[in-house]
């Protein structure tokens, strides 16, 4: 019979799954689980949605998948685990092995000893210095009592103008929350983009969209100061370049610290960032201590450096590994991330994993090839919608870096294919004959990662040159003047159209509208339709005449993010 008796603080995400995965394993150890907050293993994620009104009991937050709520009771008499909630652990002796817990409720401080501890106390919302930060009004989007709040707000319908702090993933699915709940919504990003995972060109077909809904969204500009009365009440935001906005509510969501100060006074290794050090075996440098969730760091898989990465899913497979390596000593390993993400933007999906473009170049990747490819995810007799996609390679040994991809629709399933690829370590060329599921109800005989993969290849061996929409726009408003040709027929030109000095011939005209182009066979071509697969037959018919510098517009219309005619 074991006597071990295992100590875990934080009761959210990786806590829980610890404790579950180490009484499975071990049915004789003592588990004790404390938490500070009063309610345990909290759907973090689902906040937003709650809010929203998505769903509207807030117990749902706390049920396992078959509706039993998560609570002290459910954790002994289900699982023989001790969860004490409202108990905050104040001082870990790491050479005594002992944990002093104090009593919320009572004030009581008690003293347990442990033989294995595990340090899952997850994160904090970042609280910029910024003058008012402190008026009536101001929230995050981090806690149970932060989710309450809002929905408290929402269903009081009182507020009608809202302001949200950072425009990554919870910022965005606040915005919605409450853009949802008919509340005129702003976001504030002091980047030049939204969605920071994204490279530029996505990122911005996802603000056109959400500005299509009414949503305000001023980017390259910051918060200097919260403007409130003498009630200490939230009036309004004042931005970094004097521009003032009313609002009654704030969120802010500019990302989250790790919880470490507990480790840090135990004398614990710490890393940069400010988290929790752990080796692959989620063991701290203490070899009877633990870590898992947002307070540690772990290792990408690209790269081989250390990263932060605060998500729900991971701290749930760190728990897991953890709850095994209590029991068995350590044999499993969790070996790294790829920081892969998505979220929803109202009927829009946006989502990535891997390196984007501007991580890969930072990361050292000096020989990339990328392709943002637009198209159906499945046929248009099927009701398909397009999705952009932007693919990144490293062209030394053709693996798989990153990949990117919006769609207003769901596009889990190809960021789950391409994260599968790029742990697997697969090429371009493993993936370009893949043997995946088909069907017109659910994609099309080539499959848009396929295609991706399919582009790459042509780029890298067939000679095919591309131009993003970046790069067009920025030529263009250097005042160079490539020849652009847009190869669709004249009622499509008529519905939609770019505007940017193209000239229209119709593909199937092409070869009888050789007089049209320009003569001189140096001359820059570039050829687009809307996704650009008759502009990637038009270059083929070019180069085959002589012309020999024609490359085409990547994602072609469908891919464009910038201003257009029409």
């Amino acid at each position: 019979m074991s006597s071990k008796r295992i100590i875990i603080i934080g009761g959210s995400a990786a806590g829980p799954k610890t404790a579950s995965k180490a009484r499975r394993m071990d049915q004789n150890a003592e588990i004790i689980l404390f938490q500070k907050e009063k309610d345990l293993s909290m759907a973090s994620c689902g906040f937003p949605y709650y809010v929203g009104g998505v769903f509207d009991d807030r117990n749902q937050l706390l049920c396992t998948p078959t509706g039993v709520t998560r609570d002290p009771d459910f954790f002994v008499t289900t699982k023989n685990i001790i969860a004490k909630t409202e108990t905050e652990i104040i001082k870990i002796d790491k050479t005594a092995k002992i944990v002093i817990a104090k009593d919320l409720k009572t004030d009581k401080d008690t003293e347990y000893s442990y033989d294995k501890l595990v340090i899952c106390t997850g994160a904090t919302s970042f609280k910029p210095p910024i003058p008012g930060i402190d008026a009536k009004g101001i929230s995050a989007l981090k806690t149970m009592s932060d989710a309450d709040f809002l929905r408290k707000i929402r269903d009081e319908k009182k507020i009608k103008k809202a302001i949200i702090i950072g425009g990554g993933l919870i910022g965005i699915e606040t915005c919605e929350a409450l853009q949802l709940a008919g509340i005129k919504t702003a976001i504030i990003e002091l980047q030049d983009q939204i969605l920071p995972f994204l490279d530029y060109e996505l990122a911005k077909k996802v603000e056109n969209y959400m500005k299509s809904l009414g949503v305000e969204i001023i980017t390259s500009n910051g918060v200097s100061e919260f403007i409130k009365n003498e009630n200490n009440e939230l009036t309004g935001i004042k931005l970094q370049d004097g521009k003032e906005i009313s609002c009654e509510l704030a969120v802010v969501s500019i990302g989250v610290r790790p919880a470490s100060k507990l480790a840090k006074e135990a004398g614990l290794k710490i890393t940069e960032t400010g988290a929790v050090w752990v080796d692959e075996y989620m063991q701290t440098d203490d070899p009877h201590i633990y870590s898992a969730g947002d307070c540690v760091e772990t290792k990408h898989l690209i790269t081989g450096k250390n990263v932060y990465s605060p998500m729900g899913d991971l701290a749930n497979l760190q728990g897991r590994v953890i709850g095994e390596n209590l029991v068995k000593g350590n044999k499993r390993k969790f070996k790294g991330v790829l920081q892969t993400g998505i979220c929803k933007v109202f009927e829009y999906s946006a989502g990535a994993t891997g390196l984007s473009k501007k991580q890969a170049i930072k990361a050292g990747y000096n020989n990339i090839e990328t392709v943002v490819n637009a198209g159906p995810y499945r046929p248009g007799f099927m009701g398909a919608t397009v999705i952009v996609s932007k693919l990144v390679v490293n062209k030394d040994d053709r693996r798989i870096l990153g990949y990117q991809c919006i769609c207003e629709g769901d596009i889990s399933k190809q960021i789950g294919m391409a994260a599968m690829a790029i742990t697997g370590k697969l090429t371009i060329d493993d993936i370009s004959n893949a043997d995946l599921p088909y069907a017109p109800p659910f994609s099309l005989a080539i499959e848009h990662f396929i295609v991706s993969c399919h582009i790459i290849q042509n780029k890298i061996d067939d000679g095919l040159k591309g131009i993003t929409s970046v790069e067009l726009k920025k030529r263009l408003d250097n005042n160079e003047k490539p020849f652009l040709i847009d190869l669709r027929g004249p009622d499509e030109y008529e519905m939609m159209r770019l505007g940017i000095g193209e000239k229209l011939i119709p593909l199937g005209k092409l070869k009888n509208s050789l007089d049209q182009i320009p003569q001189d066979k140096n001359t820059e071509i570039i050829c687009f339709c809307k996704i650009s697969l008759r502009g990637y037959e038009a270059s083929l018919i070019l180069k085959n005449l002589g012309w020999t510098n024609v490359s085409i517009l990547e994602g072609g219309i469908m891919g464009w993010p910038f201003d257009r005619e029409k």
